[in-house]
């Protein structure tokens, strides 16, 4: 399986030298510059495999955009390596408190990263398989975070997997909005309830290409269902 690594490092030459080691050693490699691209990134492309994190990022520095993520269920299992050129004892044990998987201090040798990588996701991957979830001609892959229409993968963001998979999971029953952002975003997440109609879109949008998109039937003065039946 290709692994996707996506790096958030400010300083050009090095998030260039490091697409190109990743390239170059097989794995899929995307990077963006600041924590704030990150989170946009998280929101709305399928989940990384491995964050690639700077800990000196302008703005919401690498530590605290690892603490933030690692107290988000949705990327609670997202492996983080922390690139620094801050070497004391103090600050590996703070990089790895905060949730860091790795820490790595510069400058390293690209054989050390390609090395720590393999070796975080050696230690992250799941123990027991999960089977996808299976409904009429759509499969869901817990694992891969992969919607299957036809035998064709198709990339959804992490919010729409979420969703997807919970109306998959409770079929032919109504939720209204209020209900899908408790299950879906989580009781603690305060968006507007216009947000679920938004995914909803977004979801009929990639499911109307396979003719799949009365799926999700709207439930007029309630909310929405899923379900085969019309």
């Amino acid at each position: 399986m290709e692994l996707t690594i996506l790096i958030v490092e400010d300083e050009e030459a090095i998030r260039e030298m490091l697409l190109m080691v990743l390239k170059q050693s097989g794995l899929k490699t995307l990077a963006v510059e600041s924590a704030e691209d990150a989170l946009q990134f998280l929101a709305d492309k399928p989940l990384p495999d491995l964050l690639v994190l700077d800990w000196m990022l302008p703005g919401i520095s690498g530590i605290k955009l690892t603490q933030r993520l690692k107290k988000d269920e949705q990327y609670q299992q997202l492996p983080i390596i922390l690139l620094t050129a801050r070497g004391e004892e103090e600050d590996k044990i703070k990089g790895l408190d905060c949730g860091a998987d790795d820490y790595i201090t510069k400058p390293f040798s690209p054989k050390e990263l390609i090395a720590r990588i393999k070796a975080v996701m050696r230690r992250n991957m799941p123990k027991e398989k999960t089977a996808p979830l299976v409904v009429g001609r759509i499969s869901l892959n817990q694992e891969q975070h992969r919607l299957n229409i036809d035998n064709q993968n198709i990339d959804i963001s992490p919010t729409e997997f979420r969703l997807m998979q919970f109306f998959m999971t409770h079929q032919d029953k109504v939720y209204t909005r209020t209900q899908l952002l408790d299950y879906v975003w989580g009781r603690n997440t305060y968006v507007e309830e216009r947000t679920v109609d938004v995914h909803i879109r977004r979801l009929r949008k990639i499911l109307a290409r396979y003719q799949c998109d009365t799926l999700i039937q709207t439930v007029r003065g309630f909310g929405y269902r899923f379900s085969l039946a019309d």
